[in-house]
């Protein structure tokens, strides 16, 4: 076979193997609904990643057939759909949000409690200043108990919704109280949410240094982007060698290890979900 064929079939291939792997590490959003057949069929990839990867495959073809490149054409649409991913924040900053929120409601219901009122009364009363972040998830939890679900498993289920082992410590207390109607709730929740505005504050510490990090990759990723395109237009001769049948493919498997780089530091970066204290819910 013509040393030529086998070059660019290798190129293509380990391009390929990057579109996979950034694809394979982009997240799949959990749905809350009942599972639904799919006749076999394979998930479907969004409208805007399918849009992304038709622009690059025209920005990929036109730049390899102007400059000889052949792995443009698989390097630019694996660009375009995976750098704004790898080099997304990848934080926790929604959960930090909710848990801030969780702190506000928490003292705002022991509020409420200290009036005397009973537990489902408070929750009841709260839900007109419940913050928005966790609005959903507190009309949800009146709803539930305004259907006769009992006071335990509609707080369970609120747990669920927030999915925070936090929220299972403010929710542990709340079942208590359930159970027990005088065991001094009100100090309780007060306790708590001051345990919670201590870990908001942690966590956007780390956050904080977790965003500071990110910023220095996307510099990074940015200036290496912007010397190889300038390299690619005028380096001439400096860059030819990467242009021939035995560079191509050298040069896919360094793009693929600054990719793999890449998903290193992201995995690094991810917040990942402390063990819940309470078990979910069976729907």
């Amino acid at each position: 076979m013509n040393p030529a064929v086998i070059a660019v079939v290798a190129a293509a291939l380990v391009g390929v193997g990057i579109v996979v792997a950034v694809l394979g590490f982009m997240p799949v959003a959990e749905s809350t609904s009942k599972p639904q057949r799919t006749n076999g069929h394979a998930q479907k990839i969004s409208r805007a990643t399918r849009i992304k990867l038709g622009i690059g495959a025209l920005l990929g073809l036109a730049a390899g057939l102007v400059t000889g490149w052949v792995i443009l054409i698989l390097l630019v649409p694996a660009a375009i759909v995976g750098l704004p991913y790898l080099l997304g924040a990848g934080s926790d900053l929604s959960g930090i949000k909710k848990l801030d929120a969780l702190e506000e409601w928490t003292r705002s219901l022991s509020g409420v409690l200290g009036a005397g009122v009973s537990l489902e009364q408070a929750i009841a009363t709260s839900q007109a200043s419940a913050p928005a972040a966790i609005q959903t998830e507190v009309n949800a939890l009146v709803a539930r108990l305004r259907s006769r679900m009992s006071s335990e498993e509609a707080l369970r289920r609120f747990a669920d919704d927030l999915g925070d082992t936090t929220a299972d410590k403010i929710v542990c207390a709340l079942i208590l109280g359930a159970r027990r109607r005088n065991i001094g709730l009100t100090q309780i929740l007060e306790d708590l949410a001051e345990s919670v505005a201590e870990d908001v504050s942690s966590r956007r510490m780390v956050q904080a240094e977790r965003t500071r990090q990110t910023t220095t990759v996307r510099y990074v990723t940015l200036i290496t982007v912007v010397v190889f395109g300038g390299f690619l237009l005028f380096g001439g001769s400096y860059v030819a060698p990467y242009g021939t049948t035995v560079g191509q493919p050298i040069l896919a498997v360094l793009l693929a290890a600054y990719v793999g780089v890449l998903v290193w530091l992201r995995r690094m970066n991810r917040a990942e979900p402390l063990p819940r204290l309470l078990e979910r819910v069976a729907s």
